[in-house]
């Protein structure tokens, strides 16, 4: 009788009702305007890394990570997170609680968490020397066809310094979006105390084809992406900075070989770097990949390799 009951008892929704199918729809985020090309590059690195993912259930796993470098700081890393139930869309899930203590024994904290399916919270605490050395908290409300959010970063309410963005971000079709950041910087290291910036930002997408850019008077930084097949995506990124007048361009793929299990990423810039990381899936152990990275500056002669291991 009491499985009966059980089974016929309703089952709790696995996640918040939520509009879908609008058009155009949410743009996501201001960080996200130059995603596609941000993921095409390559995790170049030197030494050696070894990285051990171990999930206790769906909610909760740890990460141990090893690093053996010349060039960065070498020791081991533990890091946490835990992801709570409450699901927002397809892959959204909260609240996110993440932990990770770095070799130096610095410790870096990040939670977010959302209220209903458009307001989302979160907040990032860097913690060395024993105190609070850098802290950024976000308010984020999406409405069905706009971004809005307030970011909050070093604040000293004693001192009244600290830094305040704001950005919105706005769809105008299902392949246009458009938006506007502001940034305001309080401190007494400034001339005059403080300095405000702004700059527009402007993404076209056609789903294998997308264009960004965002342009202030802080500099310009333009990406185009390209699917060129199943097989292969290609990037280039232009990115100028009026502060020191320094520009700098760079162009990335990515080339996945399914029937190899293989993911190889590159990138060439115009600081004569040449780069490519190797991602190799090993069976029959689960969710393992072996890692190669090489990079050569042809200015310098500098040239670095990094092998890298990944279980779980």
């Amino acid at each position: 009788m009491g499985i009966i009951q059980a089974a016929s008892k309703p089952l709790k929704p696995p996640c918040i009702p939520c509009p879908e199918g609008y058009v155009p729809g949410n743009p996501g985020t201001f960080e996200e305007l130059h995603k596609k090309v941000k993921d095409l590059y390559p995790p170049i690195f030197e030494g050696a890394k070894l990285r051990v993912k171990r999930y206790y259930n769906d909610e909760f796993y740890m990460i141990h990570s090893l690093t053996l470098s010349s060039m960065t700081p070498s020791g081991y890393k533990f890091g946490t997170c835990y992801t709570g139930s409450k699901r927002v869309g397809r892959v959204e899930r909260y609240p996110v609680i993440m932990g990770k203590l770095m070799p130096s024994g610095n410790l870096a904290t990040t939670i977010a968490h959302t209220f209903g399916c458009r307001l989302r919270v979160k907040h990032v605490n860097q913690i060395g020397n024993r105190k609070f050395e850098a802290s950024s908290s976000t308010v984020e409300y999406r409405s069905d066809e706009a971004t809005f959010s307030v970011t909050l970063d070093n604040p000293d309410f004693a001192k009244c310094t600290g830094t305040l963005v704001i950005h919105y971000l706005q769809a105008l079709s299902n392949r246009l979006t458009a938006g506007t950041e502001l940034a305001f910087h309080r401190s007494q290291l400034i001339p005059g105390g403080q300095d405000s910036l702004i700059a527009l930002a402007l993404r076209y997408s056609t789903g294998a084809q997308t264009f960004s850019a965002t342009v202030g008077n802080a500099g310009l930084h333009i990406c185009y992406h390209h699917k060129a097949s199943q097989q292969l995506q290609l990037g280039v990124e232009l990115e100028t900075k009026l502060s020191n007048h320094d520009s700098s361009a760079g162009i990335f793929y990515q080339l996945d070989v399914p029937h190899a299990d293989m993911v190889f990423r590159g990138m060439v810039n115009t600081k004569l770097t040449v780069g490519g990381v190797l991602e190799k899936k090993l069976y029959p152990v689960p969710d393992s990949s072996l890692i190669l990275s090489v990079t050569l500056n042809h200015g310098t002669q500098n040239f670095q390799v990094g092998i890298g291991l990944n279980v779980g």
